[in-house]
């Protein structure tokens, strides 16, 4: 599933293409996604400039005067912008065509993506309840402590609580854990205070270079232009399951975390 680097990287890509922009219609070749594509989208939504292309969480929102079009790459999606009368591949669910000629266009195999609609002023369900953005002011080591406290779930757990921070996931909580030194399985509220700085340090650390370096392509994931993410080439741990750890050579082991695999190192991790 595309994760925070890869939804920002998205984000990015698009926004010098369709800020500024006019919506001239939609297209939707499909009544749904992942859920019933809401009729605001096809009557609030043309005819509004795109203001602002804005990332919450793991969610894209295209930003105008009348509303949001709220959408997520769900674990296959994708998002270009092409010649509005570019050949139509299967799964190319949804147009959103500009005033200049060009289409953004949604394509999701997979039907896990969504295209949903947030009024102007309101805060749709899906964004409401999430914590603070890992590469925000408000996410630091002193915030994991206090939010931990009683809690006797795996750290992990903990990190990729979307009610805690947003966009921490599987790839990067395993990447931050290992920088950290912390055991992924360690209960949350045993981590101290300094490790937890530690912890929310390695997190924006790592997330910022993904972010600079395109993403991870493990699967699905590509850029709005097509190239892949190279983060995928530098992870030490996630998906590398009985190799050795690359500081001090043990092999990694695995287990499953809620339903998650995860990959750390006994004896730098603890």
């Amino acid at each position: 599933m595309p994760e925070l680097p890869e939804v920002e990287t998205t984000r990015r890509g698009l926004a010098p293409h369709v800020e500024g922009r006019s919506v001239a219609r939609i297209l939707l070749r499909r009544p749904d996604l992942r859920w019933p594509i809401p009729p605001e989208v096809a009557m609030r939504l043309p005819g509004q400039r795109i203001e602002t292309v804005r990332r919450r969480a793991k969610y894209l929102l295209l930003d105008t005067q009348a509303g949001s079009a709220l959408l997520h790459l769900g674990m296959s999606g994708s998002l270009r912008v092409l010649p509005a009368d570019a050949p139509v591949r299967a799964h190319d669910h949804v147009d959103i065509v500009l005033d200049d000629g060009h289409a953004l266009r949604f394509h999701d195999s997979r039907r896990f993506g969504c295209l949903l609609w947030q009024a102007a002023g309101a805060c749709h369900p899906l964004l409401a309840g999430l914590g603070p953005e890992p590469l925000s002011e408000a996410f630091d080591g002193d915030y994991l402590f206090q939010r931990s406290r009683g809690r006797k779930v795996p750290v992990k757990s903990f990190l990729m609580d979307q009610a805690v921070v947003v966009g921490v996931g599987n790839i990067y909580a395993a990447e931050a854990l290992f920088l950290a030194g912390i055991a992924p399985l360690r209960p949350a509220g045993q981590v101290s205070r300094a490790r937890y700085a530690a912890l929310a340090e390695a997190a924006q650390s790592i997330l910022a270079h993904a972010i600079e370096r395109g993403g991870t392509t493990l699967r699905d994931f590509i850029h709005p232009d097509g190239a892949p993410g190279y983060f995928a080439q530098e992870l030490s741990v996630y998906g590398r399951a009985g190799r050795p750890c690359p500081r001090c050579g043990r092999p990694l082991k695995s287990a499953r975390i809620g339903q998650r695999a995860t990959v750390w190192c006994p004896r730098c991790q603890h």
